[in-house]
């Protein structure tokens, strides 16, 4: 900066179709970037992910500045071991870019794992593995998670895009999946996990390992799960902890009666009947209901029914849809 001044960013969408109209792709995420004084910024440092032999390629990289009358192509006036340093004269968005022929030279980038840990389920909890290239924000996938909690662990490994990758646990036993998935190159705005392994709630430590197609190990690390345990179980107080349960009900209402399907519904019913919270001619009014709207009035009926018999019924009611359904219950209790 030539002077003092307050400098924000926030990471927006790729239109990929303008990259390829000019023979580039994203290399890193978009930045729009703004400040409190825009004579006052005059260059930007944008972090990238290509090793040392591929910055050897004269021209590799370069940076987008994309406006709303178009695109232009900012050569860097230095790149680092971790930036592209560029000239401005104007905010707006920035992003990396990759010559398109010089990437499939060079397909091996820096990368990084991240582990978010789910809440648990009644026996089950599941662990999220993210294989993504180094320079995209952390933050940025965690906010994506916000029920998950994030491990810190030395994430640092190298990867070969349009390569397959895998991950192995210890002790063995434990449900992943896929078995192998094809790396690539994404800048969000989505960040789904790249594998899922499924630990029982009693595990304390796994060994995790991701190899390449061809058996080699890229990245290893031993995960104790005492402590990000801990922080769920501080953190993701269910929200009818703080209300009456069939206050919550009430407050979920609207949800409920769109999203509970007719097949959820009907374990739902067995549930509360088998415990004894509705008869027999509530459960067949509630099923009746149900045929005739794709479940929505047979799902209000039911909560509402149960709603009005009190906490203690209300209680049976979330445990069920939290066992039969987690996910469900996680989104009706953030909402």
């Amino acid at each position: 900066m030539a002077q003092e001044a307050e400098l924000l960013y926030r990471t927006v969408p790729w239109d990929e179709s303008l990259l390829q109209s000019a023979g580039k792709q994203a290399a890193g995420p978009l930045f729009d970037v703004k400040s409190s004084d825009e004579a006052a910024v005059c260059q930007l440092r944008l972090p990238h992910s290509e090793t040392e032999d591929a910055l050897l390629l004269d021209g590799l990289l370069s940076v987008v500045h994309i406006t709303d009358e178009g695109l232009s192509i900012l050569e860097p006036l230095e790149v680092t071991h971790t930036h592209v340093v560029v000239k401005v004269l104007h905010l707006s968005s920035f992003g990396l870019i990759i010559d398109t022929f010089k990437r499939l030279l060079k397909w091996r980038i820096k990368g990084q794992i991240l582990l978010l840990l789910r809440p648990p389920g009644e026996e089950e909890q599941i662990l999220d593995v993210f294989l993504l290239q180094n320079n995209v924000l952390e933050e940025e996938v965690v906010k994506k998670h916000r029920r998950a909690v994030n491990i810190p662990i030395s994430s640092d490994c190298e990867l070969d895009i349009d390569h397959s990758y895998s991950v192995h646990c210890e002790p063995e036993g434990f449900f992943i999946q896929p078995e192998s998935k094809t790396f690539d190159s994404r800048f969000g705005p989505n960040y789904h996990p790249t594998f899922q392994v499924t630990l029982t709630t009693s595990t304390e430590r796994v060994a995790l390992k991701v190899k390449d197609q061809g058996g080699n190990v890229v990245w290893s690390y031993r995960v104790s799960l005492e402590d990000p345990r801990k922080e769920l179980s501080q953190r993701n107080v269910p929200a009818w902890s703080s209300v009456r349960a069939d206050q919550w009900l009430f407050s979920v209402r609207t949800e409920f009666k769109e999203r509970v399907s007719p097949p959820l519904l009907k374990d739902l019913l067995d549930k509360l009947l088998e415990s004894g919270v509705i008869i027999e001619s509530e459960m067949e009014s509630a099923r009746t209901k149900s045929r005739n709207d794709g479940g929505r009035d047979g799902a209000l009926e039911v909560l509402d029914v149960v709603r009005k018999k009190g906490a203690a019924a209300s209680m049976v009611l979330i445990n069920a849809l939290r066992k039969l359904d987690p996910y469900l219950y996680e989104e009706l209790n953030s909402s």
